[in-house]
């Protein structure tokens, strides 16, 4: 999970590094074709026959939520810190939460209604909305991070019915269509260069969620989870090293906020899992 976290943390910096020279569109179709010549063995794998869906209209509307989040994310990036970036984006597990709630119908409890309450306490700190220094950017990343949040909700119903390498087949292959579109609309031909940092954006994405899955199996959730933290720090370093990036105290408190706030989540999922 350690390696997944610096892994992801660089991907994020080739991100905001790529994205001044390039639309952060075309970025995120880039990361997504690369991405998917990543898994292409594992499709190849399974054949044909392990890649059906019986709920195809909802592998579509996630690839759909998916691109949004990402296009959000990637465009953020580029104008806001990184390290602020990824305190905010630890709200997905609280919006999740919610979505469950809403969507799927599942009950919460008053501990983890007080723990959603927190962790949006945590968000507006870090936003400070109306304050002088407040930074319209950082509405990108909190609705990228409400649509992964989505996102969420909409693997725990697929993964009722479809095996999870159908899911990620899904995933990858619909996101590489449906961001060939918007890359469309604002594409320039990137040079060699820019082709090896968009080869490594793919690479970097892919092998930082191949690895979190895998310490996901190896270990219980919410242990892993925790040492998710630590993109804060990675962030936080390659931010101000690279970009000469400033985050100040609030954002460091409200990240803490949101990141406990979504492991308690975490905790109270896998405890009620064990008493199921």
């Amino acid at each position: 999970m350690l390696l997944s976290t610096a892994l992801l943390a660089c991907m994020h910096a080739m991100v905001r590094h790529l994205g001044g020279q390039l639309h952060p569109f075309e970025i995120a179709f880039f990361r997504n074709l690369f991405g998917l010549v990543a898994v292409l063995p594992l499709i190849f794998t399974v054949g044909l026959a392990g890649l059906r869906s019986r709920q195809p209209k909802l592998q579509v509307l996630r690839g759909a939520t998916g691109l949004m989040a990402m296009l959000g994310w990637f465009y953020g990036l580029t104008i806001v810190p990184i390290a602020t970036a990824t305190a905010l984006s630890f709200s997905a597990a609280i919006f999740a939460s919610l979505g469950a709630v809403l969507l799927l119908g599942e009950k919460m409890h008053l501990r983890r209604w007080s723990a959603v309450t927190i962790g949006i306490t945590g968000v507006i700190i870090v936003l400070r909305p109306g304050a002088a220094n407040f930074d319209p950017g950082t509405l990108f990343i909190v609705g990228s991070a409400l649509l992964w949040g989505f996102n969420v909700v909409i693997v725990k119903q697929l993964s009722k019915t479809d095996t999870t390498v159908s899911i990620v087949a899904w995933m990858s292959a619909s996101l590489t269509l449906l961001s060939f579109v918007p890359a469309l609309l604002v594409w320039t031909w990137p040079t060699s260069t820019q082709l090896i940092w968009l080869a490594l954006i793919g690479l970097t994405g892919t092998c930082g969620h191949l690895t979190m899955v895998t310490a996901l199996k190896l270990a219980d959730a919410t242990a892993v989870m925790s040492v998710d933290f630590s993109r804060l720090i990675w962030t936080t370093a390659m931010g101000s090293l690279i970009f000469a990036d400033r985050v100040d105290l609030l954002a460091w408190v409200g990240g803490s906020i949101i990141f406990v706030s979504g492991i308690y989540i975490i905790y109270r999922e896998s405890k009620i899992k064990a008493t199921a």
